[in-house]
């Protein structure tokens, strides 16, 4: 896990530097309110690559600064529907492992829900489990849960 400002560059990203990344944010910024209410919005950090003549490395981090995992690749901004699943991943990385909680839960399940596709968008699918926990699902669209 890292801190905000824990290493060198570090800073927070300005709103409009990675538009696909801030609309995929705003949209898991949702989910998160409703499911974690207690929970300052995510927010996108960057530190400067450590090879030369590369990009900046993007992280999602939690509203006090700490994020866990890999970097976003710039070349997946380009593409809403990829930026959408690479930002939802990460975000589920930091709050998993930041909070040490799945995130977001089924609530009829208790089990971690995951981004998958599902009729040509991201939907959060929550596996079921077993034949006594119910099958697969479909929970909400990534964004959505607070209408479910």
């Amino acid at each position: 896990m890292h801190a905000l400002f824990d290493g060198p560059g570090l800073r927070r990203v300005s709103v409009g530097e990675y538009p696909l990344w801030d609309a995929a944010l705003a949209l898991l910024n949702r989910d998160l309110a409703v499911t974690l209410p207690e929970q300052g919005p995510l927010q996108l950090v960057a530190q400067p690559s450590y090879e030369a003549g590369e990009p900046e490395c993007v992280y999602v981090a939690l509203a006090g600064g700490e994020w866990h995992g890999g970097h976003l690749y710039p070349k997946a901004a380009d593409d809403p529907a990829h930026a959408l699943a690479i930002v939802a991943d990460a975000a589920q990385d930091t709050v998993s492992e930041c909070l040490w909680q799945a995130w977001p839960l089924c609530v009829e399940h208790k089990l971690g829900l995951h981004a998958r596709e599902a009729d040509g968008h991201l939907a959060w699918w929550c596996a079921g489990g077993t034949p006594s926990l119910g099958t697969p699902h479909i929970r909400a669209a990534v964004g959505s849960l607070d209408t479910c």
